[in-house]
């Protein structure tokens, strides 16, 4: 399942970031970061519980960018 969320980041290099962190959560199975529109595309696996994976995929991505963020 494929769901779009709203983020909020700074710079296409904080996007890149953001899109290899989601890429590396647990539950995803492919994500991608459109920095002009400011939009996530996160392909979840099967049978994944969709609101604790995008936790996660928040939490890792203020590891790598701090102020940036995704309206879940």
């Amino acid at each position: 399942m494929k769901k779009t969320y709203e983020i909020e980041v700074d710079c296409a290099n904080c996007a890149n970031k953001m899109e290899e962190a989601a890429k590396n959560t647990k539950g995803v199975a492919n994500a991608v970061v459109n920095f002009m529109a400011l939009k996530m595309i996160v392909d979840f696996e099967e049978g994944a519980d969709e609101k604790a994976v995008m936790k996660e995929v928040l939490k890792n991505c203020k590891k790598v960018e701090d102020d940036c963020e995704i309206y879940l």
